[in-house]
């Protein structure tokens, strides 16, 4: 009976300890709460965040003929979400993503949900890195996979609809995501490192002419890089950043203060003045070659 009771605490404690990791709540004095790790929809709809899940949750109205046609085969695949409840855009799409999976009777069990931090010492990361490896440089992330292999993903909010993105991918596959381009230059440097981005820079520069709307698309990738400890990656990004988009300041300024931080002072002060050719009025890069300067 003595052995009985004590297997039975410890698969109590066992049980307890492992529940503890679903739908861990960070709060930090003076900042909004938010959760950390592995969640389900129980988290979501607890009390600090119900009120933006259960609105968009009830707001949306999946297109009835699409899940029907999706609802069968969608059961095939495991689905994995990386997210924030910081964020405004997982705000928005988590919910809606939750009502289409509820619509086509889609199994939860195969359904798994991470939120990431915001901190710059775990950007777009988890306590337990399940990111690791999988390139989530924008939230929500939804990977799709198949018999272990990720089949595709949509990135940040769906091209058209979930409904209509998700048929596209588990019939025919030609969706192409979001951020095409951050998909094509992650994958240049795991196959090729920075001397093969270097490389292929003029080749993606004309591949991609016109078709990124902003800085921000790789930016944020390089900020990702930079927060996992990818410095010289980083630095390569926002580099190519500075081709792509020539006449935006900022990339210039995202590039000379990484270089100013890591110990490259003098490369970072040439990036300033060279941008300072292309933009001699701009009074924030003044201000900051002044104060790279000053260090």
């Amino acid at each position: 009976m003595k052995t009985n009771s004590i297997l039975t605490i410890i698969l109590l404690l066992a049980f307890h300890l492992n529940a503890q990791t679903i739908n861990q709540e960070i709060i930090e004095e003076g900042e909004a709460p938010y959760l950390l790790g592995q969640i389900d929809k129980s988290g979501l709809e607890s009390d600090n965040y119900s009120s933006w899940f259960n609105t968009n949750f009830e707001d949306y109205k999946p297109n009835q003929k699409l899940v029907n046609d999706i609802a069968s085969d969608l059961k095939n695949y495991n689905i994995t979400v990386f997210m924030g409840t910081w964020c405004g855009d997982s705000k928005k799409e988590v919910p809606r993503l939750y009502k289409v999976l509820e619509a086509c009777n889609f199994p939860m069990d195969q359904l798994t949900v991470i939120a990431v931090s915001s901190s710059s010492s775990l950007y777009k990361q988890s306590p337990q890195h399940e990111e690791a490896g999988l390139n989530i440089h924008r939230v929500p992330t939804i990977i799709f996979y198949k018999n272990g292999k990720e089949v595709n993903r949509i990135v940040e909010h769906p091209v058209t609809s979930f409904e209509k993105d998700i048929k596209q991918i588990i019939s025919s596959n030609n969706y192409k995501p979001n951020y095409q381009i951050v998909s094509e230059i992650d994958a240049v440097l795991n196959k090729k490192g920075i001397k093969g981005l270097e490389k292929k820079s003029e080749k993606i520069l004309k591949q991609f002419d016109g078709k990124v709307t902003s800085m921000y698309e790789l930016n944020t990738y390089g900020r990702v890089l930079y927060s996992k400890g990818k410095i010289e990656e980083a630095i390569a990004v926002f580099k190519f950043n500075t081709k792509l988009f020539p006449k935006e300041p900022g990339t210039y300024m995202s590039l000379a203060n990484t270089l100013g931080v890591n110990g490259k002072k003098d490369e970072a002060i040439k990036v300033l003045e060279k941008a300072l050719e292309i933009h001699p009025e701009n009074e924030d890069l003044k201000e900051n070659l002044e104060v790279i300067k000053s260090h």
